[in-house]
């Protein structure tokens, strides 16, 4: 397929290390990945025409904080820049919306997230509806687990199927050298473990995760200076639902991911490889048959967001790996996807496609 200077792809990808505990600030962990993914397409900070991120206040403990990462892909000379308070993933939308404008062929979209600040169980629970939620303590990992009960009740998956996808996932990650966790599980073993909130065990929850990671993109011809098999954005879009769960129809099943595919047109042809943000394990199996995947697909090569789950950069660094799987693994069509707020509230669907 010919492509015209309006169409926009992935042309970089890095990411530190996932890691349970690091040492450096967010500036001192970003600064590396976002020059490493700018010299990866031989560019400088000169070459970009624009800088977004996203990342999480309630992460780093202080307003702003957003402010001092600027240091990480240089303030000076005078760039422009943006930011979100969300995930990376929603931080590359922004970037793909501004190159859309035709005037700049070059940006960046970067997420950093220091989980180890804090306790997520506790911490997010603020972030929740203040009169019906905050007040019981509805943290991610409770509001997941009523979730979770939701979909056995419903007699679409059983906590084997749960399991399953924790081994697999954790199996995966064994090739990818960034991952935080991985290896070979006994899925017997794994069902024998204690609850952490019933019906979800430990592997069934994300581990504690920091890290983060860049990506450029480019536009037009400039893609093909820049990489030599560049991963064209051929549908991205996003959508919210209600943020109680009880406004909700069905929680087993994720009405904004199923139109977000819809939207990026995730239908139009077979898809390769599927990278999915799901943190829990039981919410892959909803995300899979909402996006309408076949057998053939193949689930988080990378190992997923069981194996590493850096809040504000899972999504982004999903968007990567799908990328990477054309740019570098000869994959003809790959699919990334992202999520954000209790029970998957918002998703985000990007479809991507290399040339023949």
């Amino acid at each position: 397929m010919a492509r015209t200077e309006n169409d926009i792809a992935i042309v970089g990808f890095s990411q530190s290390p996932m890691v349970r505990r690091s040492q450096k600030t967010e500036t001192e962990m970003m600064l590396p990945v976002v020059q490493s993914a700018i010299a990866s397409v031989g560019l400088t900070k000169n070459d970009i025409g624009f800088t977004v991120s996203g990342s999480c206040d309630y992460l780093s403990g202080q307003a702003f904080s957003f402010v001092s990462n600027v240091d990480a892909y240089g303030a000076w000379p005078p760039i422009n820049e943006s930011h979100v308070e969300m995930d990376g993933a929603w931080a590359l939308y922004e970037a793909f919306v501004r190159l859309l404008q035709g005037d700049i062929d070059t940006a960046v979209a970067a997420g950093v997230g220091k989980n180890s600040n804090s306790d997520p169980s506790t911490l997010f629970t603020i972030e929740m509806d203040p009169y019906y939620l905050t007040p019981i303590g509805a943290d991610p990992w409770s509001m997941a687990a009523l979730q979770a009960r939701a979909y056995l009740d419903s007699g679409k998956a059983t906590e084997r199927d749960f399991a399953e996808v924790v081994a697999r996932n954790r199996a995966n990650a064994k090739s990818n050298p960034h991952a935080q966790l991985s290896g070979d599980f006994d899925i017997d073993e794994l069902l024998a473990a204690d609850y952490v909130r019933n019906p979800l065990r430990r592997h069934d929850l994300p581990p504690t995760t920091d890290g983060c990671a860049a990506i450029v993109l480019a536009r037009g011809k400039k893609a093909y200076d820049l990489c030599e098999r560049p991963a064209w954005i051929t549908g991205i879009d996003h959508r919210i639902e209600a943020h109680l769960p009880t406004m909700r129809a069905d929680i087993t099943k994720s009405v904004s991911t199923a139109l977000a595919a819809q939207g990026a047109g995730v239908g139009n042809a077979p898809i390769d490889v599927a990278e999915i943000y799901a943190p829990f394990s039981f919410q892959e199996l909803i995300i899979r048959e909402a996006l309408g995947l076949d057998a053939s697909t193949e689930i988080n090569p990378s190992g997923g967001a069981l194996a590493a789950n850096p809040v504000m950069v899972s999504g982004l660094i999903r968007m990567g790996e799908a990328a990477t799987q054309i740019m570098k693994n000869g994959k003809r069509r790959t699919l990334a996807h992202a999520t954000s707020g209790p029970c998957l509230q918002q998703n985000l669907v990007c479809v991507l496609e290399g040339d023949e």
